[in-house]
């Protein structure tokens, strides 16, 4: 960090001791996100407004140091960790929310909590879909640059689907508008949805103008148990033949429903303990739902094992805490695990159970997965013992096997989580070298300089690769 002293000074001079943060506790703080890989950056940075950070940029343009932007730190790859150190812009305190309920509309700050914009649209009759996990404390420009999506991605899309408009500065310091407060815009290059998902690479992201959708009147939640996994990936792609989408379709396997049923203390069939299930909801008016709710029983008495609807949101919430328990009791099957957020498409949802079932016997690891099958985005959960080097190199081993798999069956090896760090060995294996070129190509012409979280993505991180696997691991979270 000592190369980076004399700009750190310079920071301090031009914005003050109450913004430009450097004891150790806080620097320990901006050091690390929940990919648990700690970084030491030089300062950590709470800017009062625009100007603020247009002059960190022209210092950091000027002193080449690196500046890595953080939310909230929730992202799993290391996407908000310093890898080279330098300067961490936090924005978490930019939380404004205003909702526009004439026409459905949220003006947001960066640094707003997902949860909280949820709740101030819902308050006025209105939908934000995206929902990942973490809503309750991610914020809302992370999800951007990680274009987030969440149980209701197979019906409603991702965050993506609801940006209008971007504001924020270039790397070099500029303040920029992307789009405007209107639902069509054919203004030029569309350098707004370059940002999204950029993994703040791109661009320092400080307000977005997102898209809202009526709020559904009625829910219905409903689970199904099938002999196997292909059986449930087929009833799931059964069910989507016949023009049903339900808001969310959530997968869970044998291995997640059985750890779930352990710190539950109750099957969730009874009978039918271990079984994989689908947990389904649909969402809509009173007329959609009255039809969709016959097509939905009829096809779980054909193909399901055992099923059952919620008859009140006591009885619903009964049904999801099937969902929320299943990945912090896997933890009963290892004491670590490496979570892979893939895609699959539909059509080769059963050559992938096939897959996991090989790998599990390849590498005599538990592999509980479970996730997003409207969309096909699926966690897989690869549990290991971090004292056990044979298990360590296994689980390395699996990663490896899972992402070639998952290429070669046309998916994704990532869904929501981004590259960051973590994914950085298996980008050459979705992209050609000339797709990557020109990713670099943009990256060199708005950041000439390198300065915005440098290192990621294009860059082989090899701490997952790390001769102290045991403590080092990326993935090491719940």
């Amino acid at each position: 960090m000592s190369h980076f002293a004399a700009a750190t000074r310079a920071l301090v001079k031009k914005l003050g001791t109450q913004v430009v943060l450097t004891s150790p506790e806080k620097l320990h703080e901006a050091g690390f996100d929940s990919s648990k890989i700690l970084f030491h950056p030089s300062a950590l940075v709470h800017p009062r407004h625009n100007e603020d950070i247009g002059a960190l940029l022209s210092l950091a343009n000027k002193h080449k140091v690196p500046v890595t932007v953080r939310g909230s730190g929730t992202t799993l790859t290391g996407a908000a960790a310093p890898l080279l150190g330098g300067w961490v812009l936090q924005l978490k305190g930019w939380d404004k929310i205003r909702i526009d309920a004439e026409i459905g509309m949220a003006h947001v700050g960066t640094g707003a909590l997902v949860a909280d914009i949820q709740a101030a649209a819902e308050a006025q009759g209105w939908f934000y879909p995206p929902d990942p996990s973490s809503k309750a404390y991610c914020t809302i420009g992370g999800n951007i640059a990680c274009n987030a999506g969440g149980m209701h991605g197979g019906k409603y899309g991702v965050t993506r689907d609801y940006v209008l408009a971007l504001e924020g500065f270039l790397p070099t310091g500029e303040f920029v508008r992307w789009g405007t407060a209107t639902k069509k815009f054919s203004a030029g290059f569309n350098l707004r949805d370059l940002w999204i998902g950029s993994e703040g690479m791109l661009g320092v992201i400080t307000g977005a103008t997102l898209r809202l959708i009526p709020k559904p009147a009625e829910r219905y939640t409903f689970l199904a148990a099938f002999k196997d996994e292909c059986a449930a990936f087929a009833a799931a792609r059964d069910l989507f033949s016949q023009r049903i989408q339900p808001a969310i379709c959530e997968f869970l396997d044998r291995f997640s429903v059985h750890c779930a049923e352990s710190a539950t203390g109750r099957a969730v069939f009874a009978g039918q303990s271990g079984r994989p299930v689908l947990l389904l909801e649909l969402a809509g008016s009173a007329s959609e739902l009255r039809d969709q709710k016959k097509q939905l029983i009829a096809w779980a008495k054909r193909l399901a094992v055992a099923h059952r609807a919620a008859r009140t949101r006591e009885e619903a919430e009964e049904l999801w805490a099937v969902r929320r328990k299943c990945s912090g009791a896997m933890f009963e099957l290892g004491d670590s695990k490496l979570n892979e957020d893939i895609v699959i498409p539909a059509r080769n949802y059963e050559k992938f159970a096939r897959f996991l079932d090989t790998l599990r016997k390849k590498s005599g690891l538990s592999i509980p997965t479970f996730g997003h099958l409207g969309d096909g985005n699926l966690h897989v959960n690869i549990m290991y013992r971090k004292a056990d080097p044979a298990q360590c190199h296994a689980a390395e081993e699996a990663v490896q096997a899972l992402m070639e798999k998952v290429v070669s069956l046309d998916g994704a090896i990532s869904g929501e989580h981004g590259i960051g760090l973590a994914k950085t060995p298996f980008l050459s294996l979705q992209h050609s070298p000339a797709q990557i070129g020109a990713m670099k190509a943009v990256k060199a012409a708005l950041d000439p300089n390198g300065i915005l979280n440098p290192g990621k993505m294009f860059e082989r991180f090899e701490v997952w690769k790390h001769p102290r696997l045991a403590v080092k691991l990326p993935w090491d979270h719940k």
